[in-house]
């Protein structure tokens, strides 16, 4: 399935995308659309860790922002295999998905979405009237 390969690829494929040093204690990279992070590495903090319990995810943990807790409910009752959450993102606008399930497809529909939220409504414009040609 996706790798962090993957995840650079796509993201930086869209507009005004830079590549950086997540912020945090992450230690990971993080993907920012004008100063707005919109994809990032998540490892699982010994807290989620505690959380998961059994179910927490052994491999690679990306995180993307969502329009809302409704889209981010939606994908974890659509495909909780690929995609979940814990307590440390409760009412913020972030899902995490277990990166080595996640379809190529499925990434690239989640990093546009993502760039999308995140975007200033110019450049969105702009991208959604290139993408109708």
């Amino acid at each position: 399935m996706a790798e962090w390969d993957d995840v650079r690829r796509v993201a930086l494929a869209l507009p005004e995308v830079t590549e950086e040093a997540a912020h945090g204690h992450t230690g990971g990279l993080a993907w920012r659309v004008r100063d707005k992070t919109f994809l990032w590495e998540r490892p699982l903090r010994p807290r989620d860790l505690e959380e998961l319990g059994p179910d927490a995810p052994p491999g690679p943990v990306l995180a993307a922002r969502v329009p809302d807790e409704g889209a981010k409910l939606a994908l974890i009752a659509a495909d909780p295999a690929v995609y979940f959450t814990t307590a440390h993102f409760t009412g913020f606008s972030a899902i995490l998905c277990r990166l080595d399930r996640l379809d190529p497809d499925d990434l690239h529909e989640l990093a546009t979405e993502a760039w999308l939220v995140r975007a200033p409504k110019r450049l969105v414009k702009q991208f959604l009237e290139g993408s109708a040609s």
